[in-house]
């Protein structure tokens, strides 16, 4: 049939004889169409079909598409034949080539050997080979390219001196993102190869699951492919093991990623089997191009940027199925999705695998029941009720920060739940952040119509206020304002999602109004803040990204160049990267990722200069000089949302709690609770236990719980390491005789007998190292 479809296309072929972009073009395409069609339809080779497609008429569409592409690209090639009138030839660019923390710069003549590389060829010339075989994306300047691309089509796009070069691997997010992105097509391809023209295409992006804070999570990574099968038929389970082996075929072929650019025109003459794709198309401006990318047979629409070839993936698992429908309608047709993990070795899907299953067992809404410590009801979605042992371990997180609040010279306030529109108008939440608020109208009639009053999302507005509230002197700069005050977020039902995702929250927010030159100082003290708390208190990896003025900013353009210059300077000695562009309008940020033990990324404490909100609240100070100047106000949160900090935490420790934070620190019972005067000292040592503990000022830290139960000794001991108690205390004659008490860890290590004050020093010492 191959022969067959491809000879009929090449007496065809002569109707491509126009550029890519005229409306003749079009037309050819569409002579070219029906021409094949009815020669095709008549051939009596349709009964040879290959394996990878099981009927002739949607081959006929695939072979068709194919032809298209072919000399689409012949044309592509002489319409891009090098004009030197075009380029500057024989100017000068100095160049900055950075991976990682390395930087090379290096000055280039613009010529037409120059503008016929590609940056992964610059970058051969430059850094080490297996440096290189890791690369698998960049960005020039500002936009993210394929490696493959030659730098006169990224001239052409980017329209502007090529002054930095990028180059990501896959540990980077964007790195990950174009590998899972080239994933799906190849996982495109293996649809249409297993199903032929029941199979119309739809969309197959990469998974980049990220957080509420923006963090990417790595265990909901991947892809996916979607697509409608005639007849609403389903992908069965049992058919995912033969979809790998086609995308095996796939990666072997080392195919590479080409990429053309069209008009829509001609895309729809490419696409018209698909009304999927046509509808993408529709949406596309007129007078915009049209990417498309080829990855062996298939041809698909696509911004990219990809992968230079399939090889780059060397292991990859098709994950689970789904439906779901077009632009999520049920109006629309319900699609079949296919989800899949790759990675670039195969260790490295190993490691994912296990992830994944301890994750499924470390899951906090599951610790959480087991353990007792909040729950939710549908009657107040996305919030939180914690029970008895949660506040326990909610209220010892606020207690910790407290104490590290008086340390550093935060002044902790309380502000309302509510304020007038006009306050959210002032601070711009009512024009950026109004649907993401919970509204409530005054109760009497008359009021509805004159008030409507916003629940606050966040502190900001409160906090300028309150700056606002007096005249204020340079003296009293730094001024930190804490608040524990609950926050609430009109996230959608559908995203919500244990306490990782809520509609309301408790943030240890606080607000720094600082004078300029004391920017560098509150930043380098917020950052050890944020090592204190995480890496040397909980145990995570950290990692930071500081983001830099984008396009549209606010402000003075030199006030930035200098925050941000002290901000690279505050960084110096931290794992950090730099991503360009990517700060908030009115101010650069830094942006804090924990690593956890299963090596998922989580974004929760961040710190933002803000050179916006001053102005828009007016804020002055009086200097030294007795003029009014503005401060700069830096939003900073540690933990960030409590209640997600404790989802993250039960998950890196799988529930494990550290003594100092336990809700649950020792459990007493006797070795038989039939004998009265056993049962009688279990009680005795617990009231001891309080009794010298509040002598020693510490008596609210400890929670102890004391079993006399008819269960077996056992049974007992089995359900307290279950529920994670840090120490087993069981009683018997001999330490009743002796007043000491036997004690085991929840792991099962039997300590030595000890004395009240002996287990009291223990606990102490604990309690004061966070341990």
């Amino acid at each position: 049939m191959k022969n067959c479809v491809s000879s009929v296309m090449m007496k065809a072929s002569h109707h491509l004889e126009r550029g890519l972009t005229g409306k003749n073009n079009s037309i050819g395409l569409k002579m070219m169409s029906n021409y094949v069609t009815s020669s095709f339809l008549s051939s009596s080779s349709c009964n040879s079909v290959p394996r990878r497609f099981s009927t002739c008429f949607l081959n006929f569409a695939f072979e068709e598409r194919l032809q298209h592409w072919t000399e689409l690209m012949k044309n592509q090639s002489q319409v891009q034949s090098l004009k030197p009138e075009n380029f500057p030839i024989g100017r000068n660019e100095n160049l900055e080539l950075r991976f990682g923390d390395k930087v090379k710069t290096i000055t280039v003549t613009i010529d037409t050997d120059f503008l016929k590389k590609t940056p992964l060829q610059l970058a051969s010339e430059l850094f080490f080979k297996n440096e290189v075989n890791e690369f698998v994306v960049c960005k020039v300047n500002d936009q993210i390219t394929d490696l493959n691309t030659t730098f006169h089509e990224i001239n052409e796009t980017i329209k502007e001196p090529n002054k930095t070069i990028q180059y990501f691997t896959f540990e980077d997010p964007e790195g990950k993102e174009v590998f899972w992105h080239s994933s799906a097509h190849i996982l495109g391809c293996a649809l249409e190869r297993k199903f032929g023209n029941a199979l119309k295409l739809c969309d197959g992006p990469a998974l980049i699951s990220k957080d509420a804070n923006g963090a990417q999570q790595l265990l909901n990574g991947g892809f996916f492919y979607e697509g409608y099968i005639e007849n609403n038929q389903r992908i069965a389970t049992e058919q995912l093991e033969e979809l790998e082996k086609y995308m095996q075929d796939v990666v072997k072929e080392k195919y590479p990623f080409q990429r053309l650019r069209i008009n829509k025109e001609i895309a729809r003459e490419i696409f018209k089997y698909n009304p999927f794709k046509l509808d993408i198309i529709d949406k596309i401006p007129d007078n915009d191009p049209v990417t498309l990318y080829k990855c062996g047979e298939l041809v698909d629409l696509c911004r990219g940027p990809h992968l230079p070839n399939t090889s780059f993936i060397k292991a990859f698992k098709l994950t689970k199925l789904s439906g779901a429908y077009w632009k999520g309608d049920e109006k629309q047709p319900l699609l079949q999705r296919v989800y899949g993990i790759s990675f670039p070795k195969s260790k490295q899907l190993e490691e994912w695998q296990n992830n994944i299953e301890e994750a499924l067992k470390r899951d906090h809404r599951t610790i959480a029941k087991k353990q007792d410590l909040f729950f939710f009801h549908e009657t107040s979605p996305g919030t939180p009720f914690f029970l008895p042992h949660g506040t326990r371990m909610f209220n010892k997180l606020v207690e910790f920060i407290r104490k590290q609040y008086k340390k550093r010279g935060y002044d902790e306030v309380i502000t309302p739940q509510m304020f007038q529109k006009e306050l959210w108008i002032t601070s711009g939440h009512w024009e950026h952040y109004k649907e993401d608020m919970f509204t409530v109208i005054e109760g009497t009639a008359s009021q509805q119509k004159e008030e409507t009053i916003g629940i606050k999302p966040m502190n900001c507005p409160a906090h300028c206020l309150m700056f606002d509230s007096k005249t204020r002197s340079y003296k009293e700069l730094p001024l930190r304002l804490a608040d524990f005050s609950p926050l609430h977020r009109n996230e959608p039902r559908g995203s919500l999602t244990g306490l990782t995702r809520v509609r309301r929250f408790h943030q240890d927010d606080s607000h720094i109004f600082c004078a300029p030159e004391q920017v560098k100082t509150e930043i380098e003290n917020c950052l050890e803040f944020v090592k204190f708390v995480y890496s040397d208190i909980f145990g995570f990896n950290l990692k930071f990204n500081l983001s830099t003025r984008p396009q549209k900013f606010v402000g003075d353009i030199e006030k930035w160049n200098k925050a941000e210059e002290s901000l690279k300077e505050c960084l110096k000695g931290y794992n950090w990267r730099l991503n360009e562009g990517d700060g908030a309008f009115y101010g650069p940020k830094i942006d804090i990722q924990i690593e956890d033990s299963l090596q998922r990324l989580h974004q929760c404490a961040t710190i933002q200069l803000d050179f916006q909100l001053p102005i828009r609240f007016n804020l002055k100070y009086q200097g030294d000089n007795d003029q009014l100047h503005t401060p700069v106000i830096i939003h900073r949160a540690i933990l960030g949302s409590i209640e997600r900090f404790i989802a993250l935490l039960t998950e890196h420790l799988g529930g494990k709690w550290p003594f100092w934070l336990n809700p649950r620190q020792c459990f007493i019972c006797p070795v038989a609770s039939d004998k009265d005067e056993l049962v009688q000292y279990c009680h005795q040592v617990k009231e001891e236990i309080f009794s010298r503990a509040e002598q020693r000022g510490v008596y609210s830290n400890y929670y102890v719980d004391v079993d006399v139960s008819d269960k077996t000794m056992k049974k007992k001991i089995r359900e307290a390491q279950l529920l994670q108690y840090n120490f087993i205390l069981v009683l018997g004659e001999k330490e009743m005789k002796e007043k000491t008490v036997s004690v085991r860890k929840r792991d099962g290590t039997l300590l030595s007998s000890m004395t009240l004050d002996q287990l009291l020093d223990m606990w102490e010492h604990l309690m004061k190292t966070y341990q």
